[in-house]
């Protein structure tokens, strides 16, 4: 049988070719957590209309719902929580339409007859790290806290910080009874990108994670992995608020739990 001119192969070898190309090269999903600091008595209204409106706006625009958290410790009246989108072009496209959107427009007037409901937004764009587990959006069982971790790596360090949690801490948290949840860095082209690591743990209550950490600081492997990657260039983290914690609890209509 003659074989067919290598030429004659070329249309076939074009249209397999996306079908081929590997998995690293899709685009990655783009995270957004976004802070709403409520205005003085209005957190309760805010959290009906997300509750009642907002949420299901969310999914019909495309916007993907995984968390809605208040601090334990809630001295600034705050919403913190995380939604995702296929791409930044598209979460621009979702909100556009969801803004546009005349159930969205009449829940927001309702909601605002006596007066704004937040004072100010803060929103920061995140990409998985290539370690972190998947983000489950599931309810556990049992009541847990979140406790919500940043970390601002010192300069050219950020590369090391991921290495270090990817190749030790977070197999030395799940020693110490912490549920690894998520772990992202902020997304590529966004201010921050080469500084920041934000991850979100896990715990049965706040002194339960009080009593890991304690285990934890305490490991011989930890200490060994700090020191090694330590080494040459000091501490990954920087000196002054460096590394943060906020401990969270899920409002009732949370998709996690």
């Amino acid at each position: 049988m003659r074989s067919l001119p290598l030429v004659a192969l070329t249309p076939l070898v074009a249209l397999l070719a996306p079908a081929l190309a590997p998995a690293a090269e899709k685009e990655a999903r783009l995270y957004e957590m976004r802070t709403y600091y409520a205005a003085p008595g209005k957190l309760d209204a805010l959290n009906a209309r997300f509750r009642d409106h907002t949420l299901k706006l969310f999914e019909k625009h495309g916007i993907t719902n995984h968390a809605y958290f208040v601090p334990i410790d809630n001295k600034d009246n705050k919403l913190v929580y995380f939604v995702s989108y296929p791409n930044k072009d598209a979460r621009k496209k979702s909100f556009e339409t969801f803004g546009a959107d005349p159930d969205w427009k009449k829940a927001h007037a309702d909601s605002e007859k006596d007066g704004k409901l937040v004072d100010k937004i803060e929103s920061l764009f995140l990409a998985e790290t290539d370690y972190s587990p998947v983000f489950k959006t599931e309810k556990s069982k049992e009541d847990r806290v979140f406790e919500l971790r940043t970390y601002i790596a010192t300069p050219n360090n950020l590369g090391n910080l991921n290495a270090r949690f990817r190749d030790h801490t977070l197999k030395l948290f799940e020693k110490y009874g912490m549920t690894n949840v998520v772990y992202w860095n902020v997304a590529k082209g966004e201010k921050d990108a080469d500084k920041l690591l934000v991850y979100l743990l896990a715990h049965k209550s706040k002194d339960a994670a009080a009593k890991s950490f304690d285990g934890f600081r305490k490991d011989a492997d930890w200490l060994a992995a700090r020191k090694a990657s330590e080494e040459k260039g000091g501490s990954l983290t920087e000196a002054k608020n460096g590394v943060v914690s906020e401990f969270l609890k899920p409002t009732d209509y949370s998709p996690l739990k």
